[in-house]
């Protein structure tokens, strides 16, 4: 069963780090030009992983077949654990000071876009590094094995397993084309236009055009990496905020959704997806209750800098970006809106989109099964579906939505309460156990005040790391590899 299992899976891995090394070539070709000094560690780190990746195509060549559901789980799980320990090679060649699970930590936060990050002196970093990190996000976006299935077809095995495994939310059988890299490859038209079309914007609104790509690349991915240690703070510019604000809202959308609105030329069909205008709700609604507070406490002058100013700290925690600003903090805000704004993050992004969570669309399925419930118990005989969007929703959806959020919370728990035997006081665990399995990447508490993760210990990084990629890969994904039944069956 273990050759059954793995063989297959490492012949996949193969062309994975092959594409991946040559990825490596783009910040290879960046230092090159601006001369950065960090050249020679991209070439190595290319190179080793183009080598390790050849030398499981050959040796399992003759493994290719067919992929099964438990192979999709593994091929994705340790698709993204190898390629972000592929990742660390650069970093830890150039940075010698930061051990593998630093790097590690460092290049798991970037590709699962959760934005935490244990580097201290950004500006300080050639932009060659800086960029790695960005790019890390940018691939990660949409989903490394996405990705791989739509510009690899030489796998020669079968995606929708994998596609299966690795998309979020709880409708993953929704297909925007019968094939599935041609579904992948149309999000990643989607991915690659939001991307041009944010980097140009960010130019025209100011930045330089390193920036501007690096935030970009960080923007569509939803993951607040920014190579200044002042995050938008540095520019302080209400241009480059509404940038940000428009895009990542744009982004915190289902993918899938603005396919079809594309597709079919006709934007009021948002207007239909209730996951679309349950978004879009939240945004407002937290929007018009932090630009009162901000008028309200004098924190803004003008309605309009209000209205911008609250935007991207909503925009920014509920779409799990994690975009700072040292001017507007969660410490000056009250506990209850500081607890409110981190709880969006939890939900209000749309599956298929580049956010984490547990996704809109399993809480609009629970508020459409409770009011089922309240009808059901006034007219007991009526027949009540529950619908979403005008579908049915099966019961057995409904049943893997009520597991899913349990499963959710007792990560969560399980998380902080790692945390708390390594040695964090209960709410540093909550907050940063939370801020890891949604992929927000944003803590309070110790954590906020430091500003990124670098006095964590490697244990407690460990630990981190680990809830970034089960949040990411929706908890079942890795999970399920853990049980018994998955090497037996």
């Amino acid at each position: 069963m273990i050759t059954y299992l793995i063989c297959p899976v490492l012949h996949v891995l193969g062309p994975v780090l092959i594409w991946f090394g040559a990825v490596m070539l783009i910040p290879y070709g960046v230092s090159l030009y601006k001369a950065d000094g960090a050249d020679f560690v991209f070439a190595q780190s290319a190179a080793a992983t183009i080598s390790i990746g050849l030398l499981l195509t050959i040796a399992f060549w003759k493994f290719k077949r067919e992929m099964t559901a438990q192979h999709g789980f593994l091929v994705v799980t340790l698709s993204w654990t190898s390629i972000a320990a592929a990742a660390t090679l650069p970093i830890m060649l150039y940075l010698p000071q930061y051990g593998f699970i630093q790097a590690f930590f460092e290049t798991m936060s970037c590709l699962t876009t959760t934005g935490a990050s244990m580097m201290n002196d950004l500006e300080g970093l050639p932009l060659s590094i800086n960029g790695w990190r960005c790019l890390l996000a940018w691939i990660g976006g949409m989903g490394l094995i996405v990705f791989s299935v739509a510009i690899l077809p030489l796998l020669g095995v079968g995606g929708a397993q994998i596609m299966k495994a690795e998309m979020s939310g709880p409708l993953k059988e929704t297909r925007l084309t019968p094939r599935v890299a041609e579904t992948a490859r149309a999000l990643y038209m989607i991915y690659f236009g939001l991307s041009v079309a944010s980097a140009i914007a960010y130019h025209l609104a100011g930045m330089e055009w390193e920036d501007a790509i690096m935030h970009m690349m960080t923007t569509v991915s939803l993951s607040g990496i920014s190579p200044h240690d002042a995050s938008f703070g540095y520019f302080n510019s209400q241009a480059v905020n509404l940038v940000a604000v428009i895009f990542m809202a744009i982004c915190g959308c289902n993918f899938a959704m603005h396919f079809v609105v594309w597709r079919r030329r006709n934007p009021f069909l948002y207007l239909r997806d209730p996951e679309t205008l349950g978004w879009f709700g939240v945004l407002a609604a937290l929007t018009t209750v932090m630009t009162l507070y901000f008028l309200r406490t004098g924190v803004e002058t003008t309605t309009w800098e209000a209205i911008l100013s609250a935007a991207f700290v909503v925009f920014s925690t509920a779409s799990t970006t994690g975009y700072t600003n040292p001017d507007l903090a969660y410490a000056m805000m009250p506990p209850a809106l500081t607890l409110i704004l981190m709880a969006s993050a939890a939900f209000a992004t749309c599956a298929g989109s580049t956010g984490g969570g547990i996704r809109m669309v399993r809480v609009i399925i629970l508020l459409k099964e409770v009011s089922r419930e309240f009808r059901h118990l006034l007219m007991p005989n009526a027949v009540l579906p529950l619908k979403v969007g005008g579908y049915v929703v099966s019961r057995n959806i409904f049943a893997g939505v009520c597991v899913y959020l349990i499963v959710w919370m007792l990560s969560i728990a399980a998380g902080s309460l790692s945390l708390m035997i390594s040695g964090f006081e209960p709410i540093d665990a909550f907050s940063t156990a939370y801020a890891c399995i949604t992929n927000l990447g944003l803590a309070l508490g110790s954590l906020e005040s430091a500003g990124n993760f670098a006095s964590l210990s490697n244990i407690q990084l460990g630990i981190c790391t680990f809830l970034m990629l089960l949040g990411r890969l929706e908890l079942f994904t890795v999970l399920i590899l853990f049980t018994r039944t998955f090497w037996r069956h």
